[in-house]
């Protein structure tokens, strides 16, 4: 794309249509391509892919996108240029988002929504298919047209729809198959590799692990000249449950000499426990404390509370009450 030194730089239409232009080049699409003309960037040419699953799949048909100068906050126009049995040649289709509905159009659409949305108005039929430059044809002259768009060439561009929009790489080619390396020599064989795992040989352990299982640790009757080492683990003996004894319920044994006898019914043993184990005593300041009624603590309470006026204090009273004596006794003499 040429650069246009013929426009205003500050113009927000200009702004707009050389951003489109510098995204859709570094971001091309297989299935679209557009780009401005030279001599005038508000008017784009575009390829665009036919539908898939539809009577236009594999076309490949070309048609011009027309800015005003408001763009953006005015829709385009679209012209087809390609035959398809779909839309009229150099006629302005009316759809959603052309110059026939400015209502619906908004400025946040641009020339990559307007080739989306015509693509998906290629396959439809019946009253949607309704508007200014829409025609039906025959499904198999759609097809028709469809293969001979493939070689229509822009009389603009000077271009075929193909150069402008080759086909995409098919998914087998992508993929190719790895041959053999033939610059080794015959006799030479490439060994195997190792099945390691964390820098361990998998075949080797998994061997060992089936050598030792086979093999018996000891025999009951040892072979005349054989070694036999026989590994006894430990015996894993459980430790014995001790049952917490209550300080409270040891009772002294009754005396040799006497017969074990049963307790005579009596008090529980609870009472005879409080019998043989009297009480701790209190302390005294608490038990001085109890016994001492509230009515002794009051006038405690009040002298310790009371705080003694101080030395300085008394002294300026006393010298105050000396002078204003004074100055009474002058005034009545």
């Amino acid at each position: 794309m040429a650069s246009h030194s013929g426009y205003n730089k500050n113009s927000s239409a200009v702004k707009r249509i050389m951003q489109e232009a510098r995204e859709l080049a570094n971001d091309p699409s297989t299935d679209y391509h557009a780009a401005p003309l030279e001599d005038d960037i508000f008017e784009w040419h575009c390829t665009l892919r036919g539908t898939p699953g539809s009577e236009f799949e594999g076309g490949v048909y070309h048609f011009r996108i027309l800015l005003p100068s408001e763009y953006p906050f005015r829709p385009p126009s679209i012209m087809m240029l390609t035959p398809n049995g779909r839309f009229e040649l150099n006629t302005k289709i009316c759809i959603s988002f052309t110059n026939y509905h400015e209502e619906l159009w908004q400025p946040a659409w641009g020339v990559r929504t307007a080739i989306i949305g015509l693509q998906g108005f290629f396959p439809l039929k019946g009253t949607a298919a309704v508007g200014v430059g829409a025609i039906e044809y025959p499904p198999v002259e759609r097809k028709r047209l469809a293969q001979l768009s493939r070689h229509w060439v822009c009389p603009t561009c000077q271009k075929s729809n193909l150069e402008c929009l080759p086909d995409p790489p098919a998914s087998g080619e992508s993929s190719s198959t790895s041959e053999p390396n033939s610059d080794l020599p015959s006799g030479d064989a490439i060994p195997p590799a190792e099945n390691t795992l964390f820098g361990v040989n998998v075949d080797r352990a998994l061997e060992f692990l089936e050598a030792s299982a086979t093999t018996t640790v000891a025999d009951p009757v040892p072979a005349f000249g054989s070694t036999q080492i026989t590994i006894q683990s430990p015996p894993l003996i459980a430790p014995k449950p001790i049952r917490p004894i209550d300080a409270g319920s040891i009772i002294a044994p009754a005396s040799p000499s006497r017969p074990s006898t049963p307790l005579p019914s009596g008090p529980p043993l609870d009472e005879l426990r409080e019998r043989r184990l009297p009480p701790p005593p209190t302390p005294s300041v608490q038990t001085s404390r109890a016994q001492t009624p509230m009515s002794e603590y009051i006038p405690l309470v009040l002298r310790r509370s009371t705080p003694r006026p101080p030395i300085l204090l008394d002294t300026a009273i006393c010298v105050l009450l000396v002078l204003v004596f004074a100055l009474i006794c002058r005034r009545v003499l």
